[in-house]
């Protein structure tokens, strides 16, 4: 598809041989940011916060000015990716980036629901390849 924006192998392991969810859910939050970027950022005098620098003036503290609140969030929106200091991630349990994405994957995989179930015929055919390549592979 010339000109898509793809984004290929998301939750793959072993060369594709293996899919990991929490892999999946990890690699999903990298793709969302890169797709951000790719579909451009904007920058104009709005989002440079002009104003806000000339208000506070050089060398003083913008983290707290409410254009860096209004435009901080929509840079980077992760949910499994730590973007908290130390002090912080540490009161809040201290896990990494691993441990989160796995259990979001469970919670996903516990909580998700079917909206189109898959038919008897293609659960046979799911099936039917499955043990087919089973047999094939020696289990």
């Amino acid at each position: 598809m010339a000109g898509a924006n793809v984004i290929y192998g998301l939750g793959l392991q072993e060369g594709g041989m293996t899919m990991d969810a929490a892999q999946l859910v990890f690699d999903n939050e990298v793709a969302r940011m890169v797709r951000f970027i790719i579909g451009g950022i904007p920058v104009n005098d709005e989002t440079l916060s002009v104003d806000a620098i000339k208000e506070v003036g050089s060398f003083k503290d913008f983290l707290m000015h409410p254009s860096t609140l209004k435009y901080v969030r929509s840079q980077s929106r992760t949910e499994v990716i730590c973007r908290k200091n130390r002090s912080k991630w540490e009161n809040d349990g201290s896990k990494d980036t691993a441990a989160k994405a796995n259990e979001k994957a469970r919670w996903i995989i516990e909580n998700h629901e079917i909206k189109t179930p898959i038919s008897k015929e293609a659960r046979s055919e799911i099936d039917r390849i499955l043990k087919s390549s089973e047999k094939d592979l020696g289990y």
